[in-house]
């Protein structure tokens, strides 16, 4: 789970989040958070555990196992974009939100209906381009409006570990891109 002093950076990202309100008094632990979870969520997160698991191991071989690394990475690659078309295609519950920015700590989304400080959701992100899929419980913290947009800025309340893991190392990636993008622009002017 989510201890709240925790806090990590956001990175401004297109993504999609389900929310829906979050009826219960208690939040779920982790073996609740895990039962939640579709057939296709629990399998894409015990993928990407497998992985991340192998991927330490083979960090360690020298440099000729690179060619075996990396097509060991491409392989992994086409199973998660696999498994990414099949989770879009699952029935999604709650209201659709385009996501602003995302992070180890919690994420940004805009709404047609303003959204209350304190209420909860029950929210699956949707984070395409880095194959991220994440079942949670979050938080309204912030929220604001402009030109009729309203944003809400959400923190997760219960969300599994390794999950947060996957996020960070998202956000990470994105803002590497978006560094490299900004710079190799700077370069071409």
């Amino acid at each position: 789970m989510i201890s709240s002093d925790n806090s990590y950076f956001n990175v401004p990202h297109e993504f999609t989040a389900y929310l829906e309100p979050w009826q219960q008094e208690s939040l779920p632990d982790e073996t609740a958070l895990k039962e939640m979870q579709s057939v296709g969520l629990k399998l894409i997160t015990e993928v990407k555990e497998l992985e991340n698991a192998c991927l330490l191991q083979l960090r360690n071989l020298d440099n000729e196992a690179k060619a075996v690394v990396d097509f060991l990475k491409l392989q992994s690659r086409k199973v998660d974009l696999v498994l990414q078309y099949v989770l879009e295609k699952e029935t999604q519950h709650g209201q659709k939100h385009p996501g602003l920015s995302f992070g180890g700590s919690g994420f940004t989304i805009s709404s047609a209906t303003p959204l209350t400080v304190g209420q909860q959701f029950k929210t699956t992100l949707y984070i395409r381009e880095e194959l991220i899929n994440i079942l949670c419980i979050a938080t309204v913290t912030a929220t604001s409006s402009e030109d009729g947009i309203h944003r809400g800025q959400l923190e997760y309340s219960a969300i599994l570990e390794s999950d947060i893991e996957q996020l960070v190392q998202a956000s990470l990636r994105v803002q590497q891109k978006q560094l490299r993008a900004r710079k190799q622009a700077q370069a071409g002017s």
